[in-house]
């Protein structure tokens, strides 16, 4: 990714966006510090429509079905070996 200073990407604007669209995203920085980042429209759409809930991705896993053993004992207090 490559770093812009602001008044660098305010005078490259057009570049800025040219790189955004050919290399991907595009930092700026204000004194310094990261403060935004330009994405291509087609990196934004990609982004605004996540591939699906959470549940989606936990049945696709591949460890649907695993049978796992949960069990616990039901005391209020449990040992702990502490050094």
């Amino acid at each position: 990714m490559s770093t812009w200073q602001l008044q660098e990407a305010k005078a490259r604007l057009s570049e800025v966006i040219k790189r955004a669209k050919k290399e991907g995203p595009q930092s700026i920085t204000v004194h310094g510090s990261p403060t935004a980042v330009v994405i291509s429209s087609k990196e934004y759409e990609r982004l605004k429509h996540p591939l699906g809930s959470l549940v989606e991705f936990m049945r696709r896993s591949p460890l649907c079905g695993v049978d796992l053993d949960l069990k616990r004992k039901q005391t209020h207090t449990r040992e702990a070996d502490i050094v």
